[in-house]
């Protein structure tokens, strides 16, 4: 699946290394920003009480 991917991007290999690191960081800040805090709040351990 990932040499799929590789193969898919354009330029020789540093290029695509270079794209690969910031679409790994642009998913990373995606979860980070948007869905982990979507999904913390849909957990049901926000709903304690003592």
């Amino acid at each position: 699946m990932y040499s799929f991917f590789w193969r898919l991007l354009p330029g020789p290999w540093p290029v695509k290394l270079i794209i690969t690191l910031i679409i790994a960081v642009a998913v990373f800040f995606l979860l980070m920003e948007v869905v982990f805090p979507w999904v913390s709040a849909m957990m049901p351990y926000n709903d304690v009480s003592v």
